[in-house]
C-alpha cells in the first residue's frame, strides 16, 4: 500500500471513528433524555414509558449499522497496519476493545432488547430486561471510550 494512500485510509478511518462517536454520544445524552421526558417538552404524557422505550430502541437499532461499519473498518485498518509494522500494542488492544464492544452492542445486546420489547409491556419491566438494558449502557459506555482512545491515538500518528 503507497504511503498516500495509507495516509487518506488514515484520514477515513479518524472520521468515522469521530462520526460514530458523536452519533453515540448524541443519542445517549440528547436523544435519550429528549424522548424519556417528552413529558416536559409537550406539557402533557403522551407516550408510555415503553412506548418512549420503543423509539429510543429504533435509534440504538440504526446506529449499530454504522457501529458494525466501525468495527470493519477499523479491524481491516488494524491489520493493514500490523503487516506495515505501523502498528503498536495500545492500537491493537484499543481496536479489539472497540471491536469486541460494538459486537458486543449490535450482535447481542439490541437483538436481545428487541426481542423482550416483541414479548410486551410486562417483560420490560422484568429483572431480565432492566439487567440487560443495564449492562448494553455499561457496554456502549466501554465502546465510546475505546472509539475515543482509539481516534486519540490515530489522531497523534497522523499529526506527527
Amino acid at each position: 500500500m503507497t504511503k498516500k494512500l495509507f495516509k487518506i485510509m488514515t484520514y477515513i478511518v479518524i472520521i468515522t471513528l469521530g462520526t460514530v462517536l458523536g452519533a453515540g454520544l448524541l443519542a445517549g445524552i440528547v436523544v435519550a433524555p429528549t424522548i424519556f421526558h417528552s413529558e416536559v417538552l409537550l406539557g402533557s404524557e403522551l407516550l408510555t414509558k415503553f412506548q418512549e422505550g420503543l423509539l429510543m430502541t429504533q435509534v440504538f437499532e440504526r446506529l449499530s449499522y454504522a457501529v458494525n461499519f466501525l468495527v470493519v473498518l477499523v479491524i481491516l485498518y488494524e491489520v493493514i497496519k500490523y503487516k506495515a509494522f505501523e502498528s503498536d500494542r495500545w492500537s491493537l488492544m484499543t481496536t479489539f476493545l472497540v471491536a469486541g464492544t460494538g459486537l458486543l452492542f449490535t450482535s447481542y445486546y439490541i437483538p436481545d432488547i428487541l426481542e423482550m420489547q416483541l414479548a410486551g409491556e410486562m417483560m420490560t419491566q422484568s429483572d431480565a430486561f432492566i439487567n440487560t438494558h443495564k449492562g448494553s449502557e455499561i457496554n456502549f459506555k466501554i465502546f465510546s471510550f475505546a472509539t475515543l482512545a482509539l481516534l486519540i491515538l490515530n489522531l497523534k500518528k497522523a499529526l506527527r
